[in-house]
């Protein structure tokens, strides 16, 4: 039998059992902030496939969401892609503003670098799924290709994504024919699977009308100037390079939107820059260290811009943001 590690929440006391069943989660995938209305009394199972490097982890459970953070993402990053297969249920995926719902064997593929929110439901019944953590460095596709594959549903009920989707569902079942020398070899086989997969849904976007493309493009640009808002060298041309367009056509690709993209990553950032200031836990971190982690290296051009923003400068705004919080 291959390497397999078992949790159940029903052994441990009622009390503790939706803490311990985070943490096990965050340990098998990354930290998380998690909520369900049953946490009180919590019921879950989950079975750990070691495969070499990538781990698969049939896993039942009731109504929870979870959250990947900015802050989380800051603290740990394991730098590996989440697939979720949703067997029994749908899973609520909201990010980058966009909102979606996958249900039973639709394929979904998350980054431990970028912000998610995910709610994993099956009514009244418990909800069935099989999660697979792979670390990015093993997949066959430029990270450049990859990113355009976050939070996107996959069909798995016909095609490559129905060869993925039967290969861990057949794993799942029945690991008893294996060795766990067998467990590295099957992972290989399912990296191989996921590349596939990938680059068969890479290829299909080649086939779509040029506004879908378009929009799509518009969107990956958007998802890539979050994730690198602490980059002081975040500017239209680095943006341009990294997805290989003109300057010239980045613009024109903002031209119906109602700034520009700099200011609009200058907007990004001052709003990030607020909500932490607005933090209470972060009430000793300088003002200027919250100013360099979004993107402002020099404390002049920050006050300057954060005062034309909100109307005063960082130290007052934070001054009435703690106070309010203290009040209430």
């Amino acid at each position: 039998m291959l390497c397999e590690v078992v949790f159940r929440t029903e052994d441990l006391p009622g009390a503790d059992r939706f803490d311990f069943w985070c943490e096990r989660i965050g340990r098998t995938h990354a930290p998380l902030d998690f909520h369900s209305d049953h946490a009180a009394d919590y019921r879950a199972h989950q079975r750990v496939l070691e495969l070499g490097a990538v781990h698969m982890w049939p896993t039942t459970h009731q109504s929870l969401t979870y959250r990947r953070t900015p802050r989380l993402i800051r603290q740990s990053d394991p730098e590996s892609f989440h697939i979720g297969i949703p067997l029994k249920g749908n899973n609520r995926v909201a990010f980058d503003d966009q909102k979606a719902v996958y249900g039973a064997h639709t394929i979904g593929v998350f980054d431990s670098s970028r912000p998610v929110e995910v709610t994993c439901a099956n009514g009244a019944d418990p909800f069935q799924g099989i999660g697979i953590e792979v670390p990015k460095a093993l997949l066959h596709l430029p990270r450049h290709k990859t990113d355009q594959l976050f939070a996107r549903a996959i069909p798995g009920t016909d095609g490559m994504g129905a060869l993925l989707v039967q290969f861990v569902t057949r794993l799942a079942a029945d690991t008893s024919a294996y060795q766990p020398c067998d467990g590295p070899r099957l992972g290989t086989v399912l990296v191989d699977l996921l590349s596939a997969l990938f680059a068969h849904t890479l290829d299909a976007d080649r086939a779509l009308p040029p506004e879908t493309r378009t929009r799509a493009l518009v969107h990956r640009i958007r998802a890539h100037v979050q994730r690198n808002l602490h980059d002081p060298q975040l500017t239209p041309t680095t943006i341009a390079a990294a997805h290989h367009i003109s300057t010239s056509y980045l613009h024109r690709l903002f031209q119906g939107e109602d700034e520009t993209v700099a200011a609009w990553i200058r907007r990004q950032r001052l709003e990030r820059a607020c909500r932490d200031l607005a933090d209470p836990s972060l009430c000793a971190t300088p003002i200027h260290s919250i100013a360099a982690r979004w993107g402002f290296t020099r404390a002049a051009d920050f006050t300057r811009a954060f005062r034309g923003a909100y109307g005063l400068p960082p130290k007052d705004f934070r001054h009435q943001a703690l106070r309010a919080a203290t009040v209430h």
